[in-house]
């Protein structure tokens, strides 16, 4: 009763139910929110503050920015958002918020537009070695399933593709990178596709912030060769998944392509079947397939493993006999 009545007082104000609509679908950070309320920054913090220790929000950092969300662990968080139902859309100063909330984005998305173009050439020349990244998604659709997945977590998830590929058969997807300006364009890629149950963290793959047993699909797309030791990150992924989750690593088979390493930071030149194949038995996780798709100079592989103690309900796909 307690938490319910504190978290009912600390609704109780006009700025903070403002803040809640705000934070229902998108996570801002303080700046953002002055900018949309028209209110100085100390105060918009202090109701944050609030809010936050009434458990309504959450807050999560990001190098030296502090972003803002909806607490959905929260045992009050069905009632915020029925809450938040019961404004009327057409009020007045939740249009004036949206119209700001909108420029926002906007302008989220026109920094992400610059960052990714001064950079593209990179990711164009990469591209042009291996097979078409159509078809690299395509065999990984064809890998996961059509079934419906709870918690995706993309490693590394840089523009935020892999969260878009997937976001029709997934819950809730979150995406990890350490990089503040991908993290920049992964989120005003999925503003632009309208995904409020995708969210991005700024976070290290050796060290997740997800409990154990909490994602239900890793994916490490054309992330592994920048690690100093992807055995170990594959072993934390692994701790993330519950019995009978899946993990799809995609990556470079090995190469001698050393312009990669000296130009685009590329620490490894790929990987072997049985290199991999040895941090999924270390990691706890039972092989299921492995596909090559041959480009120009360099092959890409797909790898799939399970989770042992497999859930039922769960498809396995036949395990695939290696050339």
């Amino acid at each position: 009763m307690e938490t319910v009545l504190t978290a009912l007082k600390a609704i109780a104000e006009p700025t903070r139910l403002r803040l809640l609509v705000l934070l229902e679908q998108n996570e801002l950070t303080v700046s953002e929110l002055t900018h949309i309320l028209g209110q100085s920054q100390p105060r918009v913090s202090r109701h944050l503050k609030l809010m936050a220790e009434a458990g309504l929000i959450e807050r999560f950092s990001e190098g030296t920015w502090a972003f803002f969300c909806l607490a959905e662990t929260s045992p009050i968080a069905s009632l915020v958002c029925e809450l938040v139902d019961l404004l009327p859309e057409e009020d007045d100063t939740l249009v004036r918020d949206h119209e700001r909330l909108e420029q926002v984005k906007q302008g989220r998305a026109e920094q992400a537009a610059t960052y990714f173009s001064e950079n593209a050439g990179r990711w164009d020349e990469i591209r042009s070695l291996h097979s078409p990244d159509t078809d690299v998604e395509a065999v990984m659709q064809e890998l996961v399933g059509k079934h419906q997945i709870g918690t995706l977590l993309d490693i590394g998830t840089g523009t935020g593709r892999m969260l878009t590929l997937f976001a029709e058969r997934i819950d809730k997807g979150i995406g990890i990178d350490l990089s503040r300006e991908m993290l920049s364009v992964a989120r005003a890629n999925l503003d632009a596709e309208g995904l409020g149950h995708c969210q991005v963290r700024q976070g290290d793959m050796y060290n997740l912030s997800l409990s154990n047993g909490a994602a239900d699909l890793v994916i490490f797309h054309h992330v592994l060769h920048f690690a100093d030791d992807p055995a170990a990150a594959v072993q934390e992924a692994s701790r993330t998944l519950g019995a009978g989750g899946r993990i799809v690593i995609v990556d470079f088979a090995p190469h001698a392509l050393e312009v990669l390493r000296t130009e685009h930071a590329h620490r490894r030149l790929g990987f072997s079947e049985d290199e991999v194949s040895g941090w999924f038995h270390a990691a706890g996780l039972e092989e299921q397939a492995c596909r090559h798709l041959e480009g120009n100079e360099l092959t890409v592989t797909i790898w799939l493993a399970e989770k042992e103690g497999a859930r039922q309900e769960a498809p396995k796909v036949e395990q695939e006999k290696r050339p």
